[in-house]
């Protein structure tokens, strides 16, 4: 076939600029002195020029520290101005930035440093003692460690740790000379998600996945350069950075307010004073805003839109946040691995609430028939009517790479054709607006966090006095979903010892621990030997109710 213009020219040029790194420095070309990032904590503001100069200076210390194509930037940190300087930098240099949970237990953090060996670890001093426990722990020992010192308290740190303010101090703001071409298909940002074990899961997406995610935001809010974001929850999610965090944010030319730990109070003031237009945050998040409001009313008629993620709206309470906060409210359904995929917008809302809406604009959900053996194919879908239960499926390849870092096997298991199978039961109806049902699986969602429950069985296990145990989760209005163990005894033990057993895990953070126990007899297992977590989550909810749960 001839071709009628120079395909390998368009190519070239196409996979060199389609990234999210070259629509950023569009807007340090085109909103230089426009605001792109606020500090209400340090009441201090980035000009794009300014944020721009900030993450070249980071680039070039770590392009000296020894990083280059292809290194990985490794960083726990709460949403912090440090934390979009290391976003962004990487890129400059095709390296990966890879922001980690900075509520992982020591353990844990040790092990996301094995798998992904990066060459720098930025860590904030606030989290020093757990730090230098993972650190410890880890068998890989990044070259350089890095601590943000955001609140000035300037601690002693531990050796060959340095201060980021002295490791960045040496190097100017000028671009960074980048070994190769950007390319589109080049891993930039590397994220984290809970595998059945427990234990996180690299998440890679490319320039393209980036660029893409800003660019559905952007359709979806809609977003502009007028705009003023703050996102209520931690960036290092992939709802943080993606929906309304960084990364549409400065795609579109707009102003990132950094909220650095959530407080209804301190949002709303926050959001009142610097003119925020979309808020971002969980369900849980959007019930003490509206408590918030009906106590303390401040004017929120600015606010453009409330985006919430992470689990469905019931519509009692979606016509309570349009009433209280504001009438646009978004709901979004997705995953780590390929973003949101479906959404309900204002439009939808109330009348669709409890549902995870229609597909997005370029993405496809599906719900396929569950089999004992295997999976289904994606065209073998379940009717669509409203009733019959299957596994939901998620077509996104604009968001995502298909695959998790260096772990073969987990890919297999869940991406298949181009699909990713989520685990999530559910129906959908005539329209294909799509309900969540629940899980295949054993998942629990707390505040937010995807937690399993082997990794917390297996840790009370180790308790000298317990025999076994059972991990699930009952609902609760603050969490999402609370933590229970069923204990069976080995030995005399109380609530307390095992609480404070949990709590002096290095493996297990504070949100994993169980907030509930009950100690029994025997635990149910099937036929073929496993726990029926399933059959115990509905006895968990009966317990509760009957008062035989504990929590001291």
């Amino acid at each position: 076939m001839t071709e009628s213009y120079n395909v390998a020219a368009y190519r070239e040029e196409f996979e060199r600029s389609f990234t999210w790194h070259q629509g950023f420095l569009r807007n340090v070309r085109r909103h230089g002195n426009q605001t792109a990032l606020i500090d209400p904590i340090h009441e201090r503001r980035w000009t794009y020029a300014e944020l721009n100069g900030d993450c070249c200076r980071l680039a070039n210390a770590l392009k000296a520290a020894g990083m280059g194509r292809g290194d990985v930037l490794l960083y726990q940190l709460p949403n912090s101005p440090c934390f979009a300087f290391c976003y962004v930098a990487p890129q400059k240099l095709g390296a990966v930035n890879s922001p980690a949970n900075f509520n992982l237990a020591p353990g844990e953090t040790a092990y996301v440093l094995e798998q992904n060996r990066p060459k720098v670890f930025v860590y904030d001093v606030e989290y020093l003692e757990p730090t230098a426990k993972a650190l410890e722990l880890s068998a890989f020992k990044p070259e350089r460690v890095v601590a943000v010192d955001f609140r000035g308290s300037r601690p002693v740190l531990p050796a060959g740790h340095i201060f980021y303010e002295d490791f960045v101090a040496p190097f100017g703001t000028e671009e960074p000379e980048r070994e190769a071409p950007e390319n589109m298909y080049e891993e930039t940002t590397r994220l984290f998600t809970s595998g059945t074990t427990g234990m996180p899961k690299g998440v890679p997406l490319n320039g393209a996945n980036d660029l893409l995610s800003a660019h559905d935001v952007i359709m979806h809010y809609p977003l502009n350069s007028s705009d003023v974001t703050m996102n209520m929850t931690p960036w290092f999610h992939r709802g943080g950075l993606h929906s309304g965090g960084l990364t549409p944010t400065l795609y579109a030319g707009a102003a990132a307010v950094i909220l650095r730990a959530y407080a209804a109070r301190s949002c709303l003031e926050t959001a009142v004073k610097y003119g925020v237009t979309f808020l971002t945050g969980v369900p849980a998040v959007l019930n003490n805003l509206a408590l918030r409001q009906e106590k303390h009313p401040v004017d929120l008629s600015h606010i453009k839109g409330i985006v919430t993620m992470g689990s469905p709206l019931e519509k009692q309470d979606c016509d309570r946040y349009q009433r209280l906060l504001s009438p646009n409210i978004f709901n979004g359904y997705g995953t780590t691995e390929t973003f949101w995929n479906s959404f309900l917008r204002p439009y939808e809302l109330p009348d669709m609430a409890g549902t995870a809406g229609r597909s997005c604009t370029d993405d496809e959900v599906r719900v396929v028939r569950m089999r004992e053996e295997g999976r289904a194919e994606p065209e073998d879908t379940v009717p669509t009517d409203g009733r019959t239960e299957g596994e939901i499926i998620i077509s996104a390849v604009g968001k995502s790479t298909l695959s998790y870092y260096d772990n073969p096997e987990a890919t297999a298991a869940k991406f298949y054709k181009g699909w990713l199978y989520t685990g999530d039961v559910g129906t959908w109806d005539e329209r294909q607006f799509v309900t969540v049902c629940g899980r295949k699986d054993d998942m629990m969602i707390c505040g937010g966090e995807n937690i399993y429950p082997v990794q917390i069985e297996e840790v009370l296990n180790k308790h000298p006095a317990v025999a076994d145990c059972l991990v699930t989760g009952v609902e609760d209005p603050a969490r999402g979903e609370a933590i229970v163990a069923y204990v069976v005894k080995a030995a005399e033990v109380t609530v307390r010892d095992l609480i404070h057993f949990c709590a002096e895990s290095p493996e297990l953070p504070d949100y994993k621990c169980p907030r509930w126990y009950r100690f029994v007899d025997e635990l149910p297992f099937t036929a073929t030997g496993k726990k029926r977590h399933v059959e115990m989550r509905k006895q968990a909810l009966r317990d509760l109710e009957a008062g035989l749960l504990s929590k001291f």
